[in-house]
Parts: C-alpha cells; sequence; structure tokens
C-alpha cells in the first residue's frame, strides 16, 4: 500500500483479536472493531459495531480530536462536542453544576 502513513498489522493467528476480545469464536473473525491505542500504549476507546452496521468514520476523527483536546487542555468533552467547542471540568466537585 502506497502513503500509508500508520502501522498496520496482520492476525493470522488470531492472538491479537483474542486478545482485544474481538474475535467471534464461533466464525473465527473478527467483530468489526476500532480500538483507539494512545502513544502510551493505554485503550482509550473500543467500539464494536454489528457486523451488518458499518463503522461512523466522522465519530472516529471526532474521538481522535476529542482525545487530543483533552490531552491538551485537562477538560473532558460534553456529548456531541465538536472541535472549537469548549469542554467542561473534569473535577467531581462540579458535578451537577452548570
Amino acid at each position: 500500500m502506497k502513503n500509508v502513513t500508520y502501522p498496520m498489522v496482520s492476525d493470522r493467528t488470531q492472538v491479537i483479536s483474542r486478545a482485544y476480545r474481538v474475535l467471534d469464536e464461533t466464525t473465527g473473525a473478527c467483530f468489526r472493531t476500532s480500538v483507539f491505542i494512545d502513544p502510551e500504549g493505554i485503550i482509550r476507546a473500543k467500539l464494536t459495531y454489528p457486523g451488518n452496521v458499518g463503522r461512523n468514520l466522522p465519530e472516529h476523527v471526532r474521538m481522535l480530536h476529542a482525545f487530543e483536546y483533552a490531552k491538551q487542555t485537562g477538560k473532558g468533552v460534553p456529548a456531541n462536542w465538536v472541535p472549537g467547542q469548549q469542554g467542561v471540568s473534569t473535577d467531581p466537585s462540579n458535578i451537577g453544576n452548570i
């Protein structure tokens, strides 16, 4: 593949899919799953879709922006947040405050 700037792997032995718990043991195929792993190797999100439903790539991009925003600002992002909007405090003492 040309111009691929991210790592890609093959899982012919199903070791990876078992480790991430995305293998359908009945069919031997993986569930449609996207795993977001940060540079430190921490899983930040794992989205598994039914076989008859496609992934929402704009949501994937939004999540990546949200992870970066949270890392840079220390703020969380509310439902339906999009880049350019303000985040929210993650201080538990602010729960319930608007």
